[in-house]
């Protein structure tokens, strides 16, 4: 299923008119006017996301059901992601630190979708802050659960010593008397089982947790934008998500642009990659990429090891 059928950031024309240029000159000398030029902060070398694109040859991307923008550090993949996002104004869970010149930037793009319908409610984009916020609140509520089970566990060895009394003046006491009595009759983990109710969170690694996350907030019929979802993730997981990805398009009529290195990713089927290093940016086959070359060419150079 395709929604957004291509998305066109801002030309190195567009992004001149808004600029103050190296000549002195600026947009409103051209007989154009942007706020932007007239803030004394301005300046032609501090003004993301401007600047980014022009110099990559970047003019337009076009979607598939399945698109990967694949590129080392600093290539920009993360931020096309995010600019495609804020432009469609998809659900985002994790703030994200906007700059002066976003909201400038963005009136300058524009986008298509597929015969001239609408980006589906419940799209959104899902970065590595969301998955790591995920992780801190599962910390937080397993340290929690800790804290609680430790303290039922004391609870319950000074509630089964035969040597410890109680005189039934209050209340409280008799609520004490009663868990007495019950602790009596129940082995400690049946005790604790009990108190503790549904409560039982932990028992997953940060990358079943980050799998989870992802399998739980993707749903049918929707966009989706993901940021190096790999990261947190085992090859074993990636691979899992690489075949969840490819099922939630084949049978729940989902779309999804990516940006991420892994090869688990990167060879999803039928998807079409971006290599954004290149200049100008161009479509690639993911075996000539160079992060999945350099992993080719040393488990070729290690390959007696794996006889």
């Amino acid at each position: 299923m395709i929604y957004l059928e291509s998305f066109k950031p801002a030309s190195r024309a567009q992004e001149e008119s808004r600029l103050v240029g190296s000549d002195g000159t600026d947009g409103r000398a051209r007989g154009e006017h942007s706020h932007l030029v007239d803030m004394a902060c301005f300046s032609s070398n501090n003004v993301y996301p401007f600047k980014i694109f022009p110099d990559k040859g970047l003019n337009r991307l076009s979607f598939e059901p399945i698109t990967v923008l694949y590129g080392g550090n600093g290539s920009g993949k993360s931020t096309i992601l995010n600019v495609i996002a804020e432009k469609l104004e998809l659900d985002r869970s994790s703030p994200f630190n906007k700059t002066p010149y976003m909201e400038e930037y963005l009136r300058l793009c524009s986008y298509e979708t597929a015969r001239g319908g609408r980006i589906p409610r419940g799209s959104a984009i899902i970065t590595s802050d969301d998955v790591f916020d995920f992780l801190l609140d599962i910390r937080s509520i397993n340290q929690g659960i800790d804290e609680r089970r430790n303290a039922l566990f004391e609870e319950y060895d000074l509630l089964s010593n035969p040597n410890h009394h109680y005189q039934l003046g209050s209340l409280e006491e008799y609520h004490t008397l009663k868990q007495k009595n019950k602790a009596r009759f129940k082995t400690k983990s049946a005790y604790v089982s009990e108190a503790m109710g549904s409560r039982e969170v932990q028992g997953q690694s940060n990358g079943e947790s980050a799998y989870l996350y992802f399998t739980e907030r993707i749903r049918e019929n929707a966009l989706y934008l993901l940021d190096e979802p790999e990261n947190s993730l085992s090859p074993k997981l990636q691979l899992e998500l690489a075949r969840f990805i490819e099922e939630s398009v084949r049978f729940y009529n989902c779309q999804f642009i990516i940006s991420s290195h892994s090869p688990f990713l990167l060879s999803l089927k039928g998807a079409k990659v971006y290599d954004l290093d290149s200049r100008p940016v161009t479509v690639k086959p993911w075996s000539e990429l160079e992060n999945v070359r350099i992993y080719h060419d040393f488990f070729e150079a290690h390959k007696d090891a794996f006889k």
